[in-house]
């Protein structure tokens, strides 16, 4: 089979671009521990969602006109629901104490934010944290008011890009060796 000059050029940018795609890893305790960041090192790194969250949160009247998020009538009940996709991007505001991380997933608001932290069952993974877990549903505190989320949301785990960290510069250089009768 022969391939024309397009065809290969078309599969070298394939190549090139897939090989500029960002790796994500899961953020763990184990990585926190390899890497010693600090809280000021990790306001520098993009983290990235998982899978899916969604916090939802029964309305009163009063609050039914205030609200700015979306609002979905739910068995006659107004419910606020915030949804946080796969994928979105996040930034550490604070960390309120060791392996407690507040990320806020919101442009311009250091308000709002989630909280995550290691959980041993999922490998150590940086995981949503909630007030409490009942019956397969949390309460999650988010910019001051309470929500419920289902367990789906609880292994949402933080992702990094790992490679950006792995490129460490090393300053070596190769020893000769030593022969007898030299100094």
């Amino acid at each position: 089979m022969k391939y024309s000059t397009t065809h290969i050029l078309v599969l070298l940018i394939l190549i090139t671009l897939s090989s500029c795609s960002k790796r994500l890893t899961p953020y763990t305790e184990r990585l926190q521990n390899d890497f010693e960041f600090t809280s000021d090192d990790l306001q520098h790194i993009q983290f990235y969602l998982s899978e899916d969250i969604v916090l939802q949160r029964n309305l009163g009247i009063e609050e039914t006109r205030i609200t700015e998020g979306k609002i979905q009538v739910i068995d006659g009940r107004d419910v606020e629901q915030i949804v946080f996709k796969k994928g979105t991007p996040g930034v550490l505001v604070f960390s309120p104490k060791e392996k407690r991380l507040a990320i806020s997933f919101e442009e311009n608001s250091d308000d709002k934010y989630l909280m995550f932290g290691p959980n041993k069952r999922a490998g150590g993974r940086y995981v949503l944290l909630a007030k409490e877990w009942r019956n397969n549903l949390g309460k999650v505190s988010y910019n001051g008011k309470i929500y419920t989320t289902t367990n789906r949301s609880a292994y949402s785990a933080l992702l990094v890009d790992i490679d950006k960290y792995r490129d460490v510069d090393y300053d070596s250089e190769r020893v000769k060796g030593r022969k007898v009768g030299t100094k």
